[in-house]
C-alpha cells in the first residue's frame, strides 16, 4: 500500500493467502476494518471463542464540563476487564477536578502538560505537588485528594482497582454539602447557616478556576506533618531495563511503596521488535497504548487463541496467567502500559522457562533440535529483537 497514490487505499478483503475466506459485499465499516486487519483475516493459529479483549477510549462516551473533560472504560463497555477500570481525564489550565475520595485505589500516569495534586492522609498529614509528563500519582482508597491543571492544562489516565468503577460516582465534597441539611453544616464548622447560602446544589466533578500561584504559595501546614510516604514517583525518569529492541520501567511497592493495590511496567518495543511470549502469574493485565501500532495474539488453552490489533488510546486485557505476546506493526516506537490489581509486578518468561528446564524435557516434549535448544536465554528479555527474525509492515 505504501507504493499507491496519495488518497488510494486498498479495501481490505476476508480472504487468507491459502484462499480461505471470500469476499465481503455487504454494508461494512472498510475503515475499521483497516484499523483491524488481524480480526478481519485471522492467522491460521487463531481458533475456538475468546471474549473481546480490546476497547478504544475514542468508542467512549465524552463527560464535558466547564474546565475539561473525561471518558471512562468499565466493565460496561470492556465486561472482561474485572480488576481494573480507567479514566481518561483532561483539564484546562486552571481547571480543577474537585475535592473527593473513592472506596477504590487511584494510580495515574501524565500523559501530558501539568497538574498539581494535594492530599491529606487519616492522620492529618498532608501532601502537595506538581506533576508533568511520565510522573505517576497513587492515592489509597479513602485518601481525599484534588487535581488541578496549570499553566499549559494536562491530561492523564487514571486507574482503578476494580473494574465496575465508575469515576462519575465518586465521593465528592460538593455532593456531600448539597445533601447534608445546612443546620447540620452549620452545627459541625461552627458558622451561621448563611454561610452556605451559595453552595453547588449538586455534584460539581470538574470546574474552572484561575491557574494557582507557585506551589510555595499554596502550602499549608499540617501541625502533624507532611504524609510519611509521597504520592508522587516519577516514572519515565526512572532507569529502564534496556534491551535489544525496547525497555521498560517497572513501578510497584518495591519502589514506589505506597503503590499497594496496582503495579505497572511502562514498555517501549522498537519497529520490528516484539514483548516477549509471556504470562503473568499474579492477576490479569490491563493495558493503555500510548503510541503507535501493536497486535496481540492471546492464548487461553484448551486449543485456544485470538488476535487483535491496538493503536494509541486504544485499551487491552489479557486474562490472569494466559500467554500471550505484543508485536510492533507500525514504523514508528509502540509505547504502552501495563498494569495489574497486585502490589508486585510479575511475569514469567517462555524462553527463560525452557533455557532453565532439563535440555532432554524440552526436546522431548516439543521435537526440537540443537538450533532451538542452544539460542535459549537464561537471562529475561521483557522486549527482543533478532536481526533477520523481526516483522516490518509490508
Amino acid at each position: 500500500m505504501e507504493n499507491l497514490p496519495p488518497g488510494y487505499f486498498q479495501v481490505p478483503q476476508p480472504i487468507r493467502g491459502d484462499g480461505a475466506g471470500g469476499v465481503d459485499k455487504g454494508p461494512r465499516d472498510v475503515m475499521r476494518d483497516l484499523e483491524n486487519p488481524d480480526m478481519l483475516v485471522p492467522p491460521t493459529t487463531d481458533a475456538g471463542l475468546i471474549p473481546n479483549l480490546r476497547y478504544s477510549f475514542s468508542d467512549t462516551h465524552m463527560t464535558l464540563n466547564q474546565g475539561g473533560w473525561s471518558r471512562e472504560i468499565t466493565v460496561r463497555e470492556l465486561p472482561i476487564a474485572t480488576t481494573l477500570a480507567g479514566v481518561n481525564m483532561s483539564l484546562t489550565p486552571g481547571g480543577v477536578r474537585e475535592l473527593h475520595w473513592h472506596q477504590q485505589a487511584e494510580w495515574s500516569y501524565m500523559l501530558l502538560g501539568h497538574a498539581r495534586i494535594t492530599a491529606v492522609d487519616q492522620n492529618g498529614c498532608n501532601f502537595i505537588a506538581d506533576v508533568g509528563p511520565g510522573d505517576l500519582w497513587y492515592f489509597p482508597p479513602g485518601i481525599p485528594h484534588s487535581i488541578q491543571g496549570l499553566e499549559d492544562g494536562c491530561e492523564f489516565l487514571l486507574v482503578f482497582d476494580d473494574g465496575h468503577f465508575s469515576d462519575l460516582n465518586t465521593l465528592s465534597i460538593s455532593d456531600w454539602f448539597a445533601h447534608t441539611p445546612k443546620e447540620v453544616l452549620s452545627a459541625n464548622f461552627g458558622v451561621p447557616i448563611h454561610a452556605f447560602d451559595h453552595i453547588p446544589g449538586e455534584q460539581v466533578y470538574i470546574y474552572q478556576d484561575r491557574v494557582p500561584g507557585p506551589i510555595e504559595s499554596q502550602k499549608v501546614q499540617s501541625p502533624y506533618g507532611e504524609v510519611p510516604q509521597t504520592f508522587k514517583h516519577r516514572l519515565l525518569a526512572q532507569s529502564p531495563l534496556k534491551t535489544p529492541g525496547g525497555s521498560v520501567r517497572i513501578v510497584d511497592s518495591t519502589n514506589f511503596p505506597i503503590s499497594k493495590n496496582i503495579a505497572a511496567a511502562l514498555v517501549e518495543i522498537e519497529p520490528g521488535a516484539m514483548r516477549e511470549l509471556h504470562w503473568h502469574p499474579n492477576n490479569d493485565e490491563w493495558q493503555y497504548y500510548l503510541q503507535g501500532k501493536g497486535r496481540m495474539t492471546v492464548f487461553t488453552g484448551n486449543g485456544t487463541a485470538r488476535t487483535f490489533d491496538y493503536r494509541a488510546g486504544d485499551v487491552g486485557y489479557v486474562p490472569f496467567a494466559t500467554g500471550h505476546y505484543i508485536e510492533n506493526t507500525g514504523t514508528e516506537p509502540l509505547w504502552f502500559l501495563e498494569m495489574f490489581k497486585s502490589d508486585r509486578f510479575q511475569d514469567v518468561s517462555l524462553n527463560q522457562w525452557m533455557a532453565l528446564t532439563p535440555t532432554e524435557l524440552v526436546q522431548s516434549n516439543l521435537q526440537v533440535g540443537p538450533e532451538l535448544l542452544e539460542a535459549l536465554r537464561k537471562e529475561k528479555w521483557p522486549v527482543v529483537k533478532y536481526p533477520g527474525f523481526s516483522y516490518y509492515p509490508k
